[in-house]
């Protein structure tokens, strides 16, 4: 006689899976890193408990702004090591907060030109707010795309490619204008909401800005450099030759010609798909080695700056 199986019964409420305590976390960044569903943002390199550590703080940076675990991990990202949320996550927040009378985002077109907006006002104070971020801002802030075919840089074959232009700027630019304004908007008008965590957008800009920080030591720690003893002189040549002027330039700087090693690295740089295609180009090429060795440490920032600009270009890249 075959044993009675209990019949599936039907509806109930479904509900959402909270942790209360830090073991509790822990387990179900666990059980998400081992399902594969981490976030590539999220974790990098990382795995094991290292990769469930990065999954359990954003799972509590969300608690705190009152989003459950999985949704969590789907609106948060992480930049320069902090977490910042997506666009779409930012208004999320703000409008589960119970403090918003209204929140309006969209794009509307003015002097042939798009600009996107957002307006919202708060409940409790009755204080509103309207922040538009326009086709201009984009387009000064290097981050408007018009090209259906863009170069791309290959990491496995090293090589530049041409390749459809999938970046969110070009195929959703008024999606990405009305973000860039909330953004901007909510920041300044829920920042008791939001507890400090800023949109990607920001995010990224500030990780730009600590970049270019060049940190000098204080003066009074610095060492003046003994003067180099004079150089005896060279024995009279032999022999007389007209040297071509352009061999004989590139003969007194050891044959390295500066200018075509920083256009090399640019150009590679420009093919880049994400971060991580850059930190590769750029290890690849060694830059800063390389122009200490070659006597060039002064251009050292110059190159660091070629690096910064195209980081810059690819940052709404990554989010949306």
């Amino acid at each position: 006689m075959n044993a009675l199986v209990p019949a599936l019964a039907g509806g109930g409420t479904v509900l959402a899976i909270v942790p209360q305590t830090f073991e509790e976390t822990m387990r179900i960044s666990r059980a998400v890193v081992a399902s594969g569903l981490a976030p590539a943002a999220l974790i990098g390199k990382l795995e094991g408990d290292d990769a469930a550590a990065a999954v359990a703080v954003a799972i509590m940076s969300g608690a705190e702004l009152g989003l459950k675990p999985m949704v969590s991990l789907r609106s948060f990202t992480v930049i320069n090591g902090k977490p910042a949320l997506y666009g779409d996550g930012l208004i999320n927040v703000v409008r589960m907060s119970g403090r918003v009378a209204y929140l309006r985002t969209g794009c509307e077109e003015r002097g042939g030109k798009m600009i996107g907006y957002c307006e919202a006002k708060r409940l409790d104070s009755g204080e509103d707010k309207r922040v538009e971020f326009s086709q201009t801002d984009a387009e000064r802030a290097g981050l408007w795309q018009t090209k259906a075919v863009v170069t791309k840089w290959n990491k496995w074959d090293k090589k530049n490619e041409e390749k459809p232009n999938d970046s969110p700027w070009y195929r959703f630019p008024q999606r990405m204008l009305a973000w860039r304004a909330a953004g901007y908007c909510l920041r300044e008008l829920f920042g008791d909401v939001l507890g400090g965590i800023r949109d990607e957008f920001e995010a990224r800009e500030i990780a730009d800005l600590d970049e270019m920080r060049v940190v000098s030591p204080p003066v009074s720690e610095s060492k003046p450099t003994p003067p180099k003893p004079p150089k005896p002189p060279a024995p009279p040549a032999a022999k007389t030759i007209d040297a071509d002027p352009v061999v004989d330039q590139k003969q007194r700087e050891g044959e390295f010609a500066l200018g075509d090693f920083l256009d090399e690295i640019e150009t590679a740089l420009s093919g880049a798909n994400d971060e991580a295609d850059v930190e590769e180009i750029w290890n690849d090429f060694d830059a800063p080695a390389v122009l200490e060795t070659e006597g060039h440490a002064d251009t050292i920032d110059a190159a660091f700056a070629i690096k910064t600009r195209r980081l810059a270009q690819l940052s709404p890249m990554n989010g949306g």
